[in-house]
């Protein structure tokens, strides 16, 4: 990779497009990766804006099963046939484990280095429990640290909490890599299977829809991946082969579907997120995962500018370092209020639940420009520094298997 590509995140996924995990990349699904890890951080992010007070935004953690149906479906795309001897499951394993465990425990570092500075400076202590306690104890530490947190092992989000789904995920990895290595072929029955009971678990044993995560979060997970999964498994080839056919530029039809795409997709998390409805999630995104995956329309060509492949490159990255960024905002914005006065910090409700942040509509929708800078900021300097290394060095290491 040329040292260019290397430092545009856009000029480094198009460069490397052959060499990736997922083989053929689907630029414009990378683009709506980029755009769902921007929504879940505001959904995470507590002002009193219009913004953040919108259904939509109140329901976007739906956005996370996006990322779960993308991932079977370019997991299943790129490995489906590729799995049949032991030693292509432990590179499988292996290459997986070093796409997402370096960042995670940068950030648990982070967010342990944070702990330990409150535990030194007792000024920083505010209102909140005391460090190393709660979420941020010495014991779910350990479970972070062996991505058990997002399986059942937690009763309640614990230190970098959006990473519960990516201790999920990885177990999904490892259960998609068991089942293609001993059924093959037949694999998709399995895949069929847990898209099929996954939903019907959820509706009969959770208590807050589709809102799992440390509980029955790998249960989710496995719904949305096998969904993903399943389109590839059947789907692959003909979306190639569309794809070639629409080579030659956006066609009015693909536009217009795309269109009343995004319109379903906005009616349905606004309307969803606080019922059983939101059960359908994974099947919304994999309807629009299929549509945009042909690339045929003109909001696709828009989602295929360097800008928005740069949010694409930079969205795992952007989920994993959201919440310490936003939790770091509001610490500098409650010191300013104890110094000066400006009453910018304060509790308030928000979606029905206590929430302490922004308080104001005007300085809320200013702190969410700064926060979404800030993030996307803070995750060029974790991709470029982490995320990118990490993934050569573990690619390397796996050609010696």
């Amino acid at each position: 990779m040329t040292q260019t590509a290397f430092l545009n995140p856009a000029r480094a996924l198009v460069s490397t497009r052959d060499g990736t995990i997922a083989g053929q990349r689907f630029l414009v699904l990378d683009s709506w990766r980029g755009i769902c890890a921007l929504l879940v951080a505001l959904f995470h992010f507590p002002t009193g804006s219009t913004v953040s007070q919108s259904a939509f935004i109140g329901s976007s953690y739906l956005f996370v099963d996006f990322f779960f149906v993308l991932s079977g479906f370019v997991i299943a795309s790129s490995y489906g046939g590729r799995l049949n001897q032991p030693e292509d499951v432990a590179r499988f394993a292996l290459v997986r484990f070093g796409r997402i465990y370096p960042l995670h425990l940068f950030m648990l570092a982070a967010f342990a280095g944070f702990e330990l500075l409150r535990l030194l400076l007792p000024q920083l202590h505010g209102t909140g429990a005391a460090p190393f306690t709660g979420g941020f104890d010495i014991k779910s530490l350990l479970t972070n640290l062996l991505l058990l947190q997002g399986v059942g092992f937690e009763d309640q989000l614990t230190w970098n909490a959006p990473s519960w789904s990516i201790s999920a995920e990885f177990f999904a990895y490892l259960l998609f890599a068991g089942v293609v290595y001993v059924a093959g072929a037949r694999a998709w029955v399995w895949f069929l299977a847990s898209a099929v009971t996954a939903p019907l678990f959820l509706l009969g044993f959770s208590t807050h829809y589709m809102d799992v995560s440390f509980d029955f979060g790998f249960i989710r997970c496995l719904y949305g991946f096998s969904l993903g999964a399943l389109l590839a498994w059947f789907h692959r080839d003909s979306i190639a082969a569309a794809r070639q056919a629409l080579a030659g530029g956006p066609r009015l039809f693909w536009t217009l579907a795309e269109i009343v795409m995004m319109a379903v997709i906005f009616l349905f998390v606004s309307t969803a997120g606080d019922n059983d409805f939101g059960i359908a999630a994974p099947l919304i995104f994999a309807l629009a995962l299929f549509l945009f995956a042909h690339e045929g329309g003109w909001i696709s060509a828009l989602l295929r500018s360097p800008f928005m492949l740069t949010l694409g490159s930079l969205s795992y990255s952007i989920y994993m370092v959201h919440i310490f960024v936003q939790a770091r905002l509001i610490n500098v914005a409650g010191l300013i209020e104890r110094k000066l006065g400006f009453g910018l910090i304060g509790d308030f409700v928000l979606r029905g639940q206590q929430a302490t942040g922004f308080t104001d509509g005007t300085i809320g929708a200013g702190a969410i420009i700064v926060m979404l800078v800030a993030t996307i900021a803070a995750s060029w300097v974790t991709w470029r520094f982490v995320e990118m290394p990490a993934i050569a060095w573990f690619r390397r290491l796996s050609k010696r298997i």
